[in-house]
C-alpha cells in the first residue's frame, strides 16, 4: 500500500487544511511539499524554514536550484540515491545530512517523509529539524570517551570499577601490573572476591565500604595487600561512588598508587625516632608520649596508672666480664621476657643503658599490680644463657603511682627512680613504693569504701543534672552526675569517691543507682513541662564485662517508665582499649535496645577518630580541655571545628563540653556544633531546680537565643 499525502489524511478526518497550515507554520523545523527530482523544487515551506536555512519561504519556492542547492556539496549524492532507495521501497524515507545555511553556516539536520504519486511524478511532504547540537553532543562524546579510554591505557597509576560484592568490574593495565597480572583480564578474571583475596588484613575491605557509605568517598586509603604472586605490597587508594542520573548506585570507581618504598622508609624513620635500635621496644621520645596519653586518659577516667622503673642488677659485671655483645644478648632476652609479661594496653621501653619503664594502665587495684609486678620480677630473675654460661639476673624496681605520687608524667618519672634507688639500697632484686604512706591512705580508700557501701544501703547518694542545650539556646537534656554528702565528713567529691568505687566493685551498684533516681526525675520533668528532655549516664568499662548490661539498664529504667530512646550512655577510650568483639557486642544490644552510645572526652586520646567508625556512637561529646581557650587559640579552635566538621559528615549530634563564656558559644554556634554544656550556660541543678529551669523556659526563659 502506498503511503497517503498528510494533506490527503488530515482531509479524511474532517480536519481544515487552514488549520493544518497554521499548526505547521508553528512547528520548529520546516515542514514542506515539493517535486522529487534533481533539484527537489519546493511547493510550499513552513515558516520554519527562515530559522532552519535562512532562506524565506518565498526564496526557496521560487529557488531555481531547489532544496537540493541548500544541501551540502557532499551529501548530495548520497541523498539522492538514500532517497532512490526509499522511494523503491514503501515510500517512507528518513535521511540525515547537512545543509548551508544562507548566511554560510554548516548545520546538521534529519529529514522524514513520504512519497505519493502525482500524476506523472512524485509528491515529497515531510519534515526537517536542525540536529546541529546533537551532533556536537555525540561529537564530544565520543571525543571524550576516547580520550578516557587513552587515559585509562595508559596510565601510570592503577584505575579501577569494582563493585559492592567486591569485584573488579574493569581494571587498566597498569592496575594489572601493579597487581603482578599480565592483562586485565586475568586480574578481574582471577580477584572474584577483593575482602578475602587482595587485602592482607581482615576487613579492610569492610572499612572501605563503611566509608564510602558514610562519606560517599576514601581518600588516601592505605592499605596492605597481596600481588598475585603473594608478595606484599602498600596501596593507596583514591575512590568514590558513581551513581546513575536517578541516583541508583553503579560502581566504585577510583585510582590505586604503590607506595611501598614511601611507607618502608616512613617505618624506618618512625623506627629510628621512637624505638631502641637493640631491643626493638619503645625509646626514650615514645615513652614520654604514651606517659602524656596515659596520664590524661587515667585524669579523664580517674583511674590509677603505675609507673615502674627496671633497673639490671648485675648488668654491668656481665658486660665488664662476658663483652658487650654478651650484655647486648642479655638487654635483647629480658626486654622479651618483660615484653611478654605485660598486657597490651602497657608498654615498656627502654631508657638506655640497663634502664627500661613500664607504664601500667587502668589499674584495678594494689592486688592485680602486686601480682602483675611479681610476675615481672620471677621472669626478669630467671637465668640466660649467655656464651656456655648460664647467667644469674635480677632487678630492682621503684614504683610511683598516679595520682598518689604525681599527676604529670616529670614527676612520676622522677618518684619511680628515686624509688627503684631505695629499692637498691635495700639490697637489690627487691620492690620499693616511692611514698612512706601507703598505709594512710590505704585506710583512707578503706573507711571510704566502707562508708560508701552504707551509703548505698541508705541511698544516701544524690544526683546533680548538668543541662544541655541546643543551638537555639533550648534544653534538650541533662547529664546525670553522682554527688554525695556525708554526715560526719561533709562532701565528698567524685574524684575521691569514683575512683574507689571502680576499685572495690561498686560503681555497678552506685550506676544503677544514680539511673534509677535520675529517669525518675527526667520522666517526672517530662509530664510536667510536656517535653521530652533526654537523660545521660556515664558508663565505667567495668559495667561492659557483665553479661546482662542491657537487662540491668532496663530494670533501673523501669520504675520510672523513662523511654530507653532517651537515654545516652557515655563511654571512654579506655573501654575501647578492652575485648573489641565483646564491647561491639554489648554495645549493638544496647543500641538495639534504643539507648544511643556517646563518646566522652572526644579528642583528647590518640585513636579517637577510628572508634567513630568501628563502634556504633550516634554522640560525640568534644573534652572541655579542647574547648577551653578558642577564643584566643587559633590552632585549638580549627581542631574544634574540625572534630564538629567531621561529627556532621558522619551524622553524629556533637555535643561541646565545659562552655564557659558567651564568646565560646557564640563559636561554637558559628561552627555549628548541635549541643552545648558547661557552668557559662548553667552549673549542675537539684531536681527541683531543674524543674523551675525548665519551667523559666517554657515563659520564654532560655540560656540565651
Amino acid at each position: 500500500m502506498r503511503p497517503v499525502s498528510l494533506h490527503a489524511q488530515a482531509a479524511a478526518h474532517g480536519f481544515q487544511p487552514a488549520a493544518l497550515e497554521n499548526l505547521i507554520h508553528h512547528l520548529d523545523g520546516m515542514a514542506y511539499r515539493g517535486r522529487h527530482g534533481p533539484e527537489r523544487h519546493m511547493q510550499f515551506v513552513s515558516r520554519g524554514c527562515l530559522a532552519l536555512c535562512g532562506y524565506s519561504a518565498a526564496q526557496l519556492t521560487a529557488s531555481s536550484g531547489g532544496w537540493m542547492g541548500v544541501i551540502h556539496k557532499d551529501d548530495r549524492q548520497a541523498v539522492a540515491e538514500a532517497l532512490a532507495s526509499s522511494l523503491r521501497g514503501n515510500g517512507r524515507f528518513a535521511l540525515q545530512y547537512r545543509i548551508r545555511t544562507a548566511s554560510g553556516q554548516l548545520r546538521h539536520v534529519r529529514e522524514s517523509g513520504v512519497a505519493s504519486p502525482d500524476g506523472d511524478g512524485m509528491l515529497l511532504e515531510g519534515f526537517v529539524m536542525d540536529v546541529t547540537s546533537q551532533q556536537r553532543t555525540i561529537r564530544a562524546l565520543a571525543q571524550a570517551e576516547m580520550r578516557y579510554r587513552t587515559i585509562f591505557e595508559h596510565a601510570q597509576e592503577g584505575i579501577f570499577q569494582s563493585s559492592k560484592t567486591g569485584r573488579y568490574l574493569a581494571a587498566n593495565p597498569a592496575l594489572a601490573r601493579l597487581y603482578g597480572y599480565a592483562t586485565p583480564e586475568e586480574l578481574i578474571l582471577n580477584l572474584s572476591d577483593i575482602s578475602c583475596q587482595l587485602y592482607v588484613e581482615a576487613g579492610r575491605r569492610e572499612e572501605f565500604l563503611r566509608l564510602m557509605e558514610t562519606v560517599g568517598e576514601v581518600v588516601n586509603f592505605e592499605s596492605e595487600v597481596y600481588r598475585k604472586d603473594g608478595q606484599r605490597i602498600w596501596i593507596s587508594e583514591n575512590a568514590h561512588v558513581v551513581s546513575s542520573e536517578h541516583g541508583r548506585f553503579l560502581y566504585y570507581e577510583g585510582t590505586v598508587q604503590d607506595i611501598s618504598e614511601r611507607k618502608h622508609y616512613q617505618q624506618q624513620l618512625e623506627m629510628q625516632a621512637n624505638f631502641d635500635a637493640l631491643t626493638g621496644l619503645p625509646n626514650r621520645a615514645l615513652l614520654y608520649d604514651r606517659l602524656k596519653q596515659s596520664v590524661a586518659r587515667a585524669a579523664r577516667a580517674q583511674s590509677r596508672l603505675a609507673v615502674v622503673f627496671i633497673d639490671l642488677d648485675n648488668f654491668k659485671f656481665i658486660n665488664d666480664n662476658l663483652g658487650h655483645d654478651a650484655g647486648d644478648q642479655l638487654l635483647k632476652t629480658v626486654a622479651g621476657r618483660i615484653a611478654g609479661s605485660i598486657r597490651k594496653l602497657d608498654t615498656v621501653a627502654r631508657l638506655g643503658g640497663d634502664e627500661f619503664v613500664l607504664i601500667l594502665n587502668d589499674l584495678d587495684s594494689e592486688e592485680g599490680l602486686w601480682t602483675l609486678l611479681e610476675r615481672i620480677r620471677l621472669k626478669t630473675s630467671q637465668p640466660v644463657p649467655l656464651q656456655e654460661h648460664r647467667c644469674n639476673v635480677s632487678a630492682s624496681m621503684g614504683v610511683a603511682l598516679y595520682p598518689r605520687d604525681g599527676v604529670d608524667e616529670q614527676t612520676l618519672l622522677r618518684h619511680a627512680d628515686v624509688a627503684m634507688y631505695a629499692a637498691k639500697a635495700a639490697g637489690k632484686d627487691n620492690l620499693h613504693f616511692f611514698t612512706g604512706k601507703l598505709d594512710q591512705q590505704s585506710d583512707e580508700r578503706f573507711t571510704l569504701e566502707r562508708e560508701m557501701r552504707l551509703a548505698l544501703e541508705q541511698d544516701d547518694f544524690s544526683v546533680a543534672y548538668q543541662p544541655k542545650f541546643d543551638r537555639h539556646g533550648r534544653m534538650v537534656g541533662v547529664e546525670a552526675l553522682a554527688r554525695w554528702q556525708h554526715a560526719q565528713l561533709g562532701a565528698i567529691g567524685p574524684d575521691r569517691f569514683i575512683p574507689v568505687a571502680e576499685e572495690c566493685g561498686l560503681i555497678v551498684p552506685l550506676t544503677m543507682a544514680i539511673l534509677r533516681k535520675a529517669s525518675m526525675a527526667i520522666a517526672s520533668c517530662n509530664r510536667m513541662a510536656g517535653r521530652s528532655i533526654r537523660l545521660a549516664v556515664n558508663l565505667s568499662p567495668r559495667l561492659f564485662e557483665r553479661d546482662h548490661l542491657c537487662r540491668e539498664l532496663a530494670a533501673a529504667l523501669a520504675d520510672s517508665g523513662l523511654s530507653p530512646g532517651l537515654l545516652e550512655l557515655e563511654i571512654t577510650e579506655s573501654l575501647l582499649l578492652g575485648d573489641t568483639e565483646h564491647i561491639i557486642s554489648q554495645m549493638q544490644e544496647l543500641q538495639a535496645w534504643g539507648a544511643e552510645l556517646a563518646m566522652d572526652d572526644f579528642g583528647t586520646g590518640y585513636s579517637s577518630l577510628a572508634y567513630l567508625l568501628r563502634f556504633p556512637l550516634g554522640i560525640i561529646k568534644i573534652d572541655r580541655s579542647l574547648v577551653a581557650g578558642i577564643e584566643s587559640n587559633e590552632q585549638q579552635r580549627m581542631v574544634v571545628s574540625a572534630v564538629v566538621t567531621l561529627g556532621r559528615n558522619l551524622g553524629k549530634t556533637v555535643v561541646a563540653e565545659g562552655v564557659e563564656t558567651a564568646e565560646q558559644l557564640q563559636l561554637l554556634r558559628d561552627m555549628e556544633c548541635c549541643q552545648y554544656q558547661g557552668f557559662g550556660l548553667s552549673v549542675p541543678l537539684s531536681e527541683a531546680a531543674l524543674h523551675g529551669r525548665l519551667q523559666q523556659e517554657e515563659k520564654g526563659i532560655g540560656c540565651g537565643g
